[in-house]
């Protein structure tokens, strides 16, 4: 390559053919085992120059992709959408994995204070949301659980510390109690498809 255009023109080239997002490293890789920290220059300056363009370079989780920009994201919505809501059980559950990951099925009951349906974690996963991150090195060795790149993206966050602090929940009123705050929100009763009965296991399987 004759000089830095090109070397960020085959970065460029590289993320646009590629089939899912790509670190720096991988990058470097496939670049001939280029050094990395100029793979890194090269995706900054990329990143500036497509930030006012229709298409932005972005990273999310230490991985680079391209995607529209958000005030265009209209123009491309299908018509028909498929509405995909979470129940109020599992917008506390991904909360809490989110934010005290990695976090067991009994950690998170503890949080939540009620017993929770595994088919909750299931819709998370299905989602791309949730992963698996192993067992926690305990008696019962039980399954942890921790988020995906794919959650940062839908939500735009490069990484957890872009989650919404205190203040920000303060400010939102989501540290209300949560039975007014969702009711405020919705207008219905409490859901509580979690509640604990005398049939449900007290340890997670």
């Amino acid at each position: 390559m004759s000089g830095p255009g090109d070397f960020e023109r085959a970065v460029e080239a590289t993320l646009f053919a590629a089939e899912e997002p790509m670190t720096a490293d991988a990058l470097a890789t496939h670049l001939g085992d280029a050094p990395p920290a100029d793979v890194r220059e090269a995706l900054q300056r990329l990143a500036k120059h497509y930030d006012a363009r229709g298409i932005r370079l972005v990273e999310r989780a230490k991985r680079w992709h391209f995607q529209t920009a958000p005030d265009l994201a209209h123009i491309l919505r299908r018509e028909k959408e498929q509405v995909r809501r979470l129940s109020r059980a599992g917008t506390e559950v991904l909360a809490i994995v989110a934010y005290h990951e990695p976090v067991s099925r009994a950690e998170i009951e503890a949080i939540r204070g009620v017993q929770t349906a595994k088919g909750t974690l299931d819709v998370l996963m299905e989602a791309g949301w949730v992963r698996v991150a192993g067992r926690r090195e305990v008696p019962g060795r039980p399954v942890i659980y921790a988020t995906t790149p794919d959650f940062l993206a839908h939500f735009g966050l490069a990484s957890r510390r872009d989650l919404p602090g205190i203040d920000e929940l303060r400010a939102s009123g989501l540290l209300d109690p949560v039975d007014d705050a969702y009711d405020a929100l919705t207008g219905e009763d409490s859901e509580n498809e979690d509640a604990p009965t005398s049939e449900q296991v007290d340890n997670e399987a």
